[in-house]
């Protein structure tokens, strides 16, 4: 189990429904959104799992820690008064809402891999995923939480967030069901190619959406994130393409 950083304040969760994130953003984050399923009752103040569900992702109605400037003492915001001096718009929310699905999916790959795989490199592979991409998830949601955005679950379909149905950058990369299950029967060596060649086309996916939101988004935070996502996957691109090229 790979360690992650846990979430540095208390985040609120309000607002926008999964395509009702669609509408313009604003900095004045809406209110009265419904806890995600299994999240009523969580506590918070432990370390999230390196797999994130919906049940560890920042839940709804909880006031929000605001740090203070040099010499002064922190602030506690209610649900609905939102993230102060937060500059965002609908890129930023799309990208952050399509990822984490979309991460999601690359660790159930990884996920398979721990013992389907037969070539080593590519359980490396894997570990690399799994290490990276279950902390980034954890960023993504605090950032869409503590703004009041609907933070989608890993386990959703990744579908269900894909903004492309609405005039907006698409979801690209993810592997179909048919894919995924024809993943999860492999084994051995035929299951290392099928992964090495799904997870290549996973990471093309995320590195495009990626500079989409580099391109079109406004906060400093989400391209951070984002320049982030390119350099790592890009790299681990490389990687799979040589080990892929090296299985025959």
């Amino acid at each position: 189990m790979h360690a992650v950083r846990p979430l540095l304040a208390a985040l609120l969760l309000a607002g926008y429904g999964a395509v009702a994130g669609c509408s313009d953003a604003t900095t004045t984050p809406p209110v009265g959104h419904a806890e995600l399923p299994g999240q009523a009752g969580h506590t918070h103040g432990t370390a999230p799992s390196p797999r994130p569900s919906a049940e560890d992702l920042p839940s709804a109605d909880v006031d929000q820690v605001q740090p203070g400037g040099p010499g002064d003492p922190t602030q506690t915001l209610a649900p609905d008064e939102g993230v102060a001096g937060s500059e965002w718009n609908h890129d930023d929310v799309s990208y952050l809402q399509m990822m984490i699905p979309h991460h999601g999916q690359a660790l159930d790959m990884a996920e398979l891999a721990a013992t389907r795989a037969a070539d080593r490199q590519v359980r490396a592979v894997a570990d690399r995923i799994d290490a990276a991409q279950g902390p980034e998830i954890w960023l993504m949601a605090g950032w869409l939480s503590e703004r009041g955005i609907d933070v989608p679950s890993p386990e959703e379909d990744p579908h269900d967030y894909d903004h492309g149905d609405h005039g907006h950058n698409p979801m690209v990369g993810l592997l179909s069901d048919d894919e995924m299950a024809a993943l999860a029967d492999a084994d051995g060596a035929a299951f290392d190619r099928l992964f090495l060649a799904g997870m290549v086309r996973h990471h093309e996916g995320a590195i495009a959406m990626a500079e989409d939101v580099l391109a079109g988004g406004s906060d400093q935070r989400v391209a951070e994130i984002a320049a982030d996502v390119v350099a790592g996957q890009a790299a681990e691109v490389a990687r799979m393409q040589r080990i892929l090229a090296g299985l025959g």
